[in-house]
């Protein structure tokens, strides 16, 4: 099957393949729509079955990227960057150098940051190759703390203001006592768990990696749950925070809870679900606007700005939530569909 055909194909620009034999670096760069101004993704590295798999997963991620900065008020177009390869076994400093030659040759149509199984120093190795490696140096921070780079921190507070928004709006409630699943309590998951920890959420937590729990679990007094599980709990709101499709025909059955509000790209696994959600009574806060917080946290590190306007930018997330489901009463439709229709009237014409 050719990219044409791949049922993810969505007009993309540029798909860009790139192995290089010495580091075992297997990687594709694509890059989405660029109409408002160079298209910005991170760049995730992880053990796909196999390329088609990777595949599947940057062009998909780069569509979102699209929507996101659309959303987010960025001029800014949408891209995204994979290595097929195991981060924790696998990855070496030739490879990052490796990638970061290959982002250099889109000669800035395409600008990289750091994403699942990639690390500020990792991006720093890149960074000695190409200039177009954001997330390797930073000014501002959404909480006046000493920024190192890393955007996961404006991320959760972006997916927390998000959440926050979505359970007053659902729930006509604050966070003190609401029952949160956390799935993924990685750079993101953790962090946002910290914070609904602090306005007094009830947590459940699960990940591949049991560390991440146990952190939870002891810091947080967190409720450790197997993966297969997380989705059928009696909770209130279920907040996925790692890879995407992970509401799909296998665990949308079994949602209990009525909110939707989490880290993770592409969480439907089909648009159609945003319609089975709906109409079942289940708020659904769409990924690529909630999760807009590490996005703009880079765009504001790419100019003069200030930590104040950083943090407000990523407040504004909650309100456009809010839009969002008004808009989606009134005219009856799902919150996905009319989230995408207000992004594609923003990317579809010229910056």
């Amino acid at each position: 099957m050719s990219v044409f055909e791949h049922p993810e194909f969505d007009s993309h620009e540029h798909v860009a393949f790139y192995h290089d034999k010495p580091s075992g670096l297997k990687a594709i760069i694509a890059v989405h729509n660029t109409n408002l101004g160079p298209a910005l993704g991170g760049c995730r590295m992880w053990p796909y079955i196999d390329s088609q798999e990777a595949l599947t997963d940057v062009l998909r991620l780069s569509k979102g990227m699209t929507y996101k900065s659309a959303m987010a008020n960025l001029k800014l177009g949408g891209g995204k960057s994979v290595i097929i390869g195991d981060p924790r076994k696998q990855k070496s400093e030739d490879m990052m150098l490796a990638m970061g030659r290959f982002v250099d040759s889109l000669g800035g149509k395409y600008f990289t940051a750091e994403d699942s199984g990639i690390a500020v120093g990792d991006l720093k190795t890149m960074a000695t190759q190409s200039k177009y490696i954001t997330g390797v140096s930073a000014q501002y921070h959404y909480n006046n703390e000493t920024p190192d780079g890393n955007p996961a921190p404006s991320t959760a507070y972006g997916v927390f203001t998000g959440l926050k928004a979505s359970v007053e709006y659902a729930l006509k409630t604050d966070l003190k006592g609401v029952r949160v699943a956390i799935q993924g309590v990685g750079h993101v998951g953790y962090r946002l768990a910290k914070h609904l920890h602090e306005h007094g959420a009830e947590l459940f937590v699960t990940d591949i990696f049991p560390e991440g729990v146990e952190r939870a679990v002891q810091e947080f007094g967190a409720q450790a749950v197997a993966p297969e599980k997380l989705y059928s709990l009696d909770v209130d709101v279920i907040a996925p925070c790692a890879l995407g499709a992970s509401i799909n025909d296998e665990t949308l059955p079994e949602i209990k809870a009525k909110v939707i509000a989490g880290a993770a790209n592409n969480q439907l696994a089909k648009e159609t679900m945003g319609e089975v959600l709906r109409q079942r009574g289940i708020l659904y806060a769409p990924d690529y606007v909630i999760n807009a917080g590490g996005v703009i946290d880079i765009y504001h590190q790419r100019m003069t700005s200030s930590s104040e306007a950083l943090r407000t930018h990523i407040e504004q997330i909650g309100d456009t939530l809010k839009e969002i489901y008004q808009r989606a009463e009134s005219d009856e439709k799902a919150t996905n569909i009319v989230a995408n229709v207000i992004a594609e009237e923003r990317f579809n014409h010229k910056a």
